[in-house]
């Protein structure tokens, strides 16, 4: 099991967190992006970097996904292709994508850029709050808990 975070969006302190539990729990946490990205020296952390290009990094985390890996994304059609090969997807404000809710999230992301591309405002998301990374690192914790052994 890897985790594979994509890393262009991600917040500073979900990075952190993640750069810890590769280290605690020998897990290799891959980021992808399309800028140059500082990691601490680890043999379990590593960033790759991208071409410039719409959905460069998404492309490329879903080439590298297999069965049972943990994603880290915001994005929902990244998160419904990782879904789809069988991974796990946690968003960095510590909410799951699932089969369950990844059609909902799609339709409403779609209406969503309609309303834009039509000239309503529909505002954007809330900064990052403690709150949000409370909950990703709670979810970070029991995930990995569960599904790496020490």
């Amino acid at each position: 099991m890897q985790v594979l975070v994509d890393a262009d969006a991600c917040p500073v302190v979900v990075k952190e967190m993640l750069y810890r539990a590769a280290q605690r729990l020998e897990v290799c946490v891959t980021l992808v992006a399309n800028k140059f990205l500082r990691t601490p020296p680890s043999r379990f952390i590593r960033a790759l970097q991208v071409p410039a290009g719409f959905d460069a990094a998404d492309d490329r985390i879903v080439e590298l996904v297999i069965h049972g890996d943990l994603v880290i994304t915001a994005d929902i059609p990244l998160a419904a292709a990782a879904l789809e090969k069988g991974a796990y997807v946690l968003d960095p404000r510590g909410s799951w994508f699932s089969r369950e809710n990844i059609q909902e999230r799609l339709t409403m992301r779609d209406v969503m850029e309609q309303l834009r591309s039509s000239g309503i405002d529909t505002g954007g998301p809330a900064p990052y709050a403690a709150q949000d990374s409370k909950a990703f690192a709670g979810q970070l914790d029991r995930f990995l808990a569960r599904h790496v052994s020490p």
